[in-house]
């Protein structure tokens, strides 16, 4: 707890058994919730996590990353969390840094606050391959000009968000691939909440997760498609989905009856609206 706000971590993980106990041993004790959702992982990823100590759910099947952060956030909010922090299990990132990030939020300084891999120029020292580094510099200076923001990287997966964001974004119109992400902010910024960055260190090693060059081609039309979006919805030529206020959002409240600590199968049906 931070100021008096209950805060949770929330692990998106698939197949990141080799990883997840160096991720949750860094964790800080000032965390609240611990929350591990296994999306169909073929690995002992949700033994291990319940061993680990850590409240696990787990998909009836692989239903994608975005799909992933629905269930991990309607579970932290169904908790009382005030703030949510997502971490990647793969441990590319440092678990060090939550309380820092939560602090800004917990303190009134941002509503959202990311963890960039830009600031300080950490990436290629920490092994981002080349191509994923230019196409991430290049994808964020498209999307600062689009979105009308100054942000040094829109691709990063570790995030915390003030409990106000996560119940007002309509993220049940996201997509449940990768592109989730990027949407989801793009929807911050479209409805003014704040966000801040903090510099922070990562490692790429042969454990970690990563999506192939395939994916990363996907995901980067995603991207442009959602930066497209954004402008002609601002500019009133066109309306989508994802940036309206009447937008389908995660159900409140929390059912302990649906959701037993066990199992969580998904909510909602496949779902890859714009």
């Amino acid at each position: 707890m931070l100021n008096g706000q209950k805060i949770a971590v929330v692990l998106p993980a698939y197949n990141a058994e080799k990883t997840l106990r160096a991720t949750v041993a860094d964790l800080p004790e000032c965390v609240d919730f611990r929350i591990l959702v296994d999306d169909g992982s073929s690995d002992q990823t949700a033994s291990l996590g319940r061993a680990l100590g850590l409240d696990v759910h787990v998909h009836d099947r692989n239903y994608g990353y975005g799909r992933n952060q629905q269930t991990c956030y309607r579970e932290a909010l169904g908790r009382g969390a005030d703030i949510v922090n997502m971490v990647h299990p793969d441990y590319q990132y440092t678990t060090l840094l939550v309380t820092a990030m939560a602090s800004m939020i917990a303190y009134g300084v941002y509503d959202v606050v990311l963890g960039s891999r830009v600031i300080g120029g950490d990436s290629l020292q920490g092994g981002m391959p080349l191509y994923k580094y230019v196409a991430n510099r290049c994808l964020t200076a498209i999307e600062n000009v689009m979105l009308g923001a100054k942000l040094t990287e829109y691709h990063t997966g570790y995030r915390a968000f003030a409990r106000r964001v996560l119940e007002q974004l309509p993220l049940l119109e996201n997509s449940n691939d990768f592109v989730f992400d990027n949407q989801m902010l793009a929807q911050c910024v479209y409805f003014g909440f704040r966000i801040g960055e903090v510099s922070c260190p990562t490692k790429y090693f042969e454990e970690a997760s990563s999506i192939n060059f395939g994916r990363s081609v996907k995901y980067g039309f995603g991207v442009l498609e959602t930066s497209l979006a954004f402008r002609l919805q601002k500019m009133g030529l066109a309306k989508f989905r994802v940036f309206s206020r009447g937008g389908r959002r995660i159900e409140l409240p929390y059912n302990p009856a649906v959701n037993t600590g066990e199992t969580a199968i998904a909510h909602n049906a496949p779902n890859e609206g714009r």
